[in-house]
């Protein structure tokens, strides 16, 4: 029975110990292709291109800044130009009931009346004027 006691107790550390031992070949073997993928940089280097990253990330910001920029700008004038539309919008029809108002004074029969309400009286005998023949004032 001690045989077998040990046979237990030596078999879960023989199978710890391959456990392990393969883990550890994973381990090696995943950090060469590591670093086979990506070889080495000086310090430099690793300078440069942090440099270059900050550089890369400032410009695409300012970029989208300026675009966020001319965006609020195009949008505001679309404000403007809605407001400007319902003004001229206004203006056009005062015009309109500018130009109603002075045709209704103008009419014939505004004018007639106007006329007699000033103690005016239609002409009897109308005289027409004929340029183009006769410069003499013609009676009709």
């Amino acid at each position: 029975m001690s045989t077998a006691l040990a046979r237990k107790s030596n078999s879960p550390t023989l199978a710890s110990t391959l456990t392990s031992g393969i883990k550890r070949q994973v381990v090696e073997t995943t950090a060469k292709v590591i670093q086979g993928a990506f070889p080495q940089v000086s310090v430099a280097q690793q300078a440069s291109r942090k440099y270059f990253a900050i550089f890369a990330t400032s410009i695409s910001v300012a970029g989208f800044l300026a675009l966020l920029g001319v965006n609020t700008i195009s949008a505001q004038d679309a404000f403007t130009l809605s407001n400007l539309k319902v003004e001229a919008k206004m203006v056009a029809d005062q015009r309109d009931a500018i130009t109603r108002s002075i045709d209704a004074h103008s009419a014939p029969e505004a004018l007639a009346q106007a006329a007699a309400a000033l103690g005016m009286k239609p002409s009897e005998t109308p005289i027409f004027l004929n340029i183009e023949s006769n410069p003499e004032v013609a009676r009709g």
